[in-house]
């Protein structure tokens, strides 16, 4: 992928490069092709990936001469990386005839297919498709106005009782629970697949928590929740959470075990000692050894996609939602963009359900709504589609949106040391995943000093990099740092080893030991010295500064007693043993958090506090649930969330 040109100016030459060739086109392709098997020029095409892909191609009478991709949408990590493959492979071939890149399977279809278009245009098969460039939110209006589709362009359409915009943690849950009703359900999502279902789900009281033992009172837990959003939330939904997560998770687990997959329950530890409390409300399954029956892993969304399907449910992939529609203040469900470009129309007579996964991948509208956070972000992983596209339909709708604005962010994004955090470091894809930079080690600013309790929530010393210079932190630990891990008796996903009932940690210390960390260190997110001295100077950091910080924090873990920020003693380990690991550390975004107000149907809101009928949301496109930040000492408390108001959602609708 060419990063020489902006996005706006690479759009207007391939605009002007389309219009040249057109005039070229206007004198007759067939004599052009007389000569050779192209008209020679450059042409454009498009089709959605992830985002929007622009394929831009050149020609000279019998080749391909040049391949411009710009996928500005696209996962950094795994789409935007294919890019160098892709226009080799697409220049090798001659043609948009080549295979996926492994791991970027809906990237590569989406880039042959607007291949394939440039060929066309070429070849004079098809007209010229003229690229222009999107309205760009310069002025703030992410918003937007709502798009006016005439009648006479809708191709064909489609009638069910219950239609389910998105389907992936909420709206698979949504289609197979009211598929399982009996219900007449359609399911759209605008990629090949569904883009799958979150593990480590957060639940109350299911049949895993009982038999280990694990007890939570639900107003403790709604308390919790109220405190972490300042009050900002729906108690409602969230006691409606505490009574029916563990019913939903006890259903999937059965749907698990019909496939010989085990889910399991993440314990918290008998002597816990944390100064912040948690609540073991994780569950996740244990993929290994499972098969689909063609040879691979099964995943959530193949095990609810077989379920709903023999049920009945329909599903259209490749189908972008473009607006809600209203009749007489109804929603009666939506027009659509097909794989072949066409408007279509779903109609539903009991209800519209939007799950499309919130707007953390949108970042003028993160910008116009969010900005702070912004500032402190160096990743993005959120899931895929998260675009925006459901909450910006609802609110043309005349649904109502959180009015307080918040994300989830993760503590585990190593930055080189002359790199900047932000959204542009987010978008490059140049960053590293440090997943152990939750872990409580020592933890200092720019200057080299101590400023924050390292043992607490995953975003807390990410806010307070707001007050820091270059709102980042430098995460520092030493070559005795696997015994430490078991020492720290972490929670949820930072945890490294096996909980007490025997439950996996998402990513073991051994798997970063052997292979996570001497990547970040070969590639320069994660520096290794000798001696203090020497890692101060590779980080930038002021050695004698970091020298008497360190030794003042090493004579509080040998005393056992943290009186500088009143960390727990077994979470105050030295850094004393060489080698020396330091890390610039900044947010790593997983989610939106702000979304449309909803009732405890899940029907959304409109302006004036009442429910629009025909209308409901889930999962990151929902609101009245977070603000401020996650609480992530509820592990899975988001997706927990979002599969249990998706599972009700379609039972409430199919009866």
């Amino acid at each position: 992928m060419s990063h020489s040109l902006s996005r706006r100016a690479f759009l207007k030459s391939a605009a002007a490069g389309a219009l040249g060739v057109a005039a070229a086109n206007v004198l007759g392709v067939q004599g052009a092709l007389a000569q050779g098997v192209y008209t020679p020029g450059t042409y454009s095409a498009q089709a959605q990936g992830m985002g929007t892909c622009t394929v831009t191609m050149t020609f000279s009478e019998s080749a391909i001469t040049d391949v411009v991709l710009d996928l500005p949408n696209e996962t950094p990590s795994i789409g935007q990386a294919a890019a160098e493959e892709l226009k080799a492979a697409l220049l090798a071939a001659q043609s948009a005839d080549i295979d996926a890149v492994s791991g970027a399977t809906i990237t590569s279809q989406a880039v042959t297919k607007a291949a394939a278009k440039c060929i066309q245009q070429a070849k004079g098969e098809i007209p010229i498709e003229v690229i222009t460039q999107e309205a760009e939110a310069e002025d703030g209006d992410w918003l937007g106005q709502e798009p006016q589709i005439d009648e006479s362009q809708i191709a064909a359409q489609y009638d069910c009782e219950i239609l389910v915009i998105g389907c992936g943690t909420g709206g698979m849950f949504a289609v197979a629970s009211a598929a399982e009703e009996g219900a007449n359900v359609i399911g759209i999502d605008r990629f090949p697949t569904g883009v799958g279902i979150r593990d480590d789900l957060g639940a109350l009281n299911s049949r895993y928590q009982q038999e280990w033992g694990t007890k939570i009172d639900k107003f403790d837990y709604i308390t919790m929740a109220t405190q972490y959003a300042a009050g900002h939330i729906s108690q409602d939904l969230v006691r409606l959470f505490c009574e029916e997560s563990g019913k939903v998770i006890d259903w999937y687990g059965d749907r698990l075990a019909e496939r010989g997959v085990e889910l399991w329950h993440e314990s918290g530890d008998s002597d816990d000692q944390a100064r912040y409390h948690h609540f073991p409300t994780g569950h996740s399954p244990r993929w290994t050894g499972s098969d689909d029956g063609n040879g691979n892993l099964l995943d959530g969304n193949k095990v609810l996609y077989d379920y709903a399907v023999k049920l009945g449910a329909q599903f259209h992939y490749n189908t972008k939602m473009i607006k809600l529609e209203k009749v007489d203040g109804r929603v009666t469900g939506c027009i659509a963009e097909d794989g072949d470009g066409r408007y279509v129309r779903y109609t539903a007579s009991k209800g519209t359900v939007v799950a499309t996964g919130g707007y953390s991948l949108n970042y003028d509208m993160m910008q116009a709504l969010q900005p702070w956070n912004l500032r402190i972000i160096g990743r993005n992983g959120s899931e895929p589609g998260a675009f925006g596209d459901g909450i910006k339909a609802c609110l043309w709708a005349g649904a109502k949106m959180d009015e307080t604005h918040s994300m989830m962010m993760f503590d585990r994004c190593a930055l080189r040391p002359d790199q900047e955090t932000g959204p542009e470091t987010a978008k490059s894809g140049d960053n590293g995943f440090f997943w152990m930079g939750s872990q409580p080690w020592l933890k200092v600013n720019a200057d080299g000093k101590r400023f924050f309790n390292e043992s607490g929530t995953y975003e807390g010393i990410l806010h307070a990099d707001e007050y820091q210079k270059g709102h980042v932190h430098y995460t520092l630990f030493d070559s005795n740092w696997t015994t430490y891990a078991t020492q720290f008796e972490m929670h949820g996903c930072s945890r490294l080893y096996p909980f007490e009932n025997g439950a996996d940690p998402n990513i073991p210390y051994q798997a970063i030991e052997s292979g996570m960390l001497p990547g970040l260190i070969q590639d320069g997110f994660v520096i290794q010295a000798d001696t203090i001295e020497e890692l101060a100077q590779k980080l930038g950091l002021p050695p004698q500064q970091l020298q008497d910080t360190v030794e003042r924090y090493n004579q509080l873990a040998y005393a056992g007693e943290d009186t500088d920020y009143g960390k727990e003693p077994h979470r105050l380990t030295p850094v004393d043993t060489a080698p020396f690991y330091g890390a610039k550390n900044t947010g790593y975004v997983l989610c939106t958090m702000d979304g449309i107000q909803i009732d405890t149907t899940m029907n959304a809101i409109d302006t004036q506090g009442d429910p629009i009928p025909g209308l409901y949301v889930v999962g990151n496109d929902s609101g009245c649930y977070f603000a401020n930040t996650y609480p992530n000492l509820s592990t899975g408390m988001a997706c927990g969330r979002t599969v249990t108001f998706g599972y009700l959602v379609g039972k409430h609708l199919a009866k």
